[in-house]
């Protein structure tokens, strides 16, 4: 059961044929794939990508963010990702907060959908439009995997 995990993991990123191969005769692509593979094996809700393209050539890297995008789409999972590269940003469009002078600035938040669905999940007529678990607070409210449509 693992080993069919680990070949549907290996699969998901595109390196079925390579999953013989030791770290050192791997591409730095195909070893930034590696490391989302592993962040994938046990089908976390939540992946942290720290540049993930930031030493990787303009196609590949195109190819790791393409990878990411297929998580979020097709497997419901969340991504947060730190990125210094604004053409990846706007290649891939998602909900994106902005770190500047030491402040975080968030132009897709909606406070007021915030407020009004936190009140509804406190008096139990939660509506289903943002499937998360009970808050303790606006701030746990925010929901980092809205999809842009």
């Amino acid at each position: 059961k693992m080993q069919a995990r680990v070949n549907d993991v290996l699969e998901m990123v595109s390196l079925g044929t390579k999953g013989f191969k030791m770290p050192h005769q791997l591409s730095g692509g195909e070893q930034q794939r590696v490391c989302i593979a592993r962040a994938l094996i046990n089908e976390p809700e939540i992946i942290l990508a720290d540049e993930p393209t930031g030493n990787l050539d303009p196609e590949t890297s195109v190819e790791i963010m393409e990878i990411l995008h297929n998580v979020v789409n097709k497997n419901g999972r969340t991504v947060i990702m730190a990125s210094h590269d604004f053409y990846m940003i706007n290649k891939f469009p998602a909900r994106t907060i902005k770190c500047e002078g030491g402040s975080i600035i968030d132009p897709g938040a909606d406070l007021e959908k915030i407020k009004k669905n936190l009140n509804a999940i406190e008096e139990n007529e939660f509506n289903n439009e943002i499937p998360i678990e009970e808050p303790n607070s606006i701030e746990d409210f925010v929901s980092l995997d809205e999809k842009e449509e």
